[in-house]
């Protein structure tokens, strides 16, 4: 599975952005997908996922309620729509699919074994 993350760029503080990962090179179907971040310094953060089969979507406490994954299944791509957008956001974006990953480990970045490069989001003031 190949991923491509893009969407990235400069937002205020308080806007919103929507980032999309495109995946190819097989079908998605079993797939769990994900949005993890990363902050310099930081270590990578998990944000949400989606089940493909389904559509069941969950999240990092932190992010519920500002951020939302959805996927476009005739366009095997998946979505993150970051509303009310904080400093504490600006990150290297990153989407992540595994076939094997369970509910214990969905946030945990070994457990994707396919991974799109970053896209850099920044918020400023």
């Amino acid at each position: 599975v190949q991923l491509q993350a893009y969407g990235g760029g400069l937002v205020q503080a308080g806007g919103s952005l929507r980032l999309s990962c495109a995946a190819s090179g097989r079908t998605l179907s079993g797939y769990k997908m994900a949005w993890f971040r990363q902050a310099p310094g930081n270590e990578r953060e998990f944000v949400g996922g989606i089940r493909w089969n389904g559509g069941n979507t969950y999240y990092s406490d932190s992010m519920r309620g500002r951020f939302t994954i959805s996927r476009d299944i005739a366009k095997n791509t998946i979505y993150l729509q970051m509303d009310s957008l904080k400093l504490e956001d600006t990150a290297a974006y990153y989407c992540a699919a595994s076939s094997r990953v369970i509910s214990s480990t969905v946030e945990i970045p070994s457990a994707y074994a396919y991974w799109g490069q970053g896209t850099l989001v920044t918020v400023s003031s």
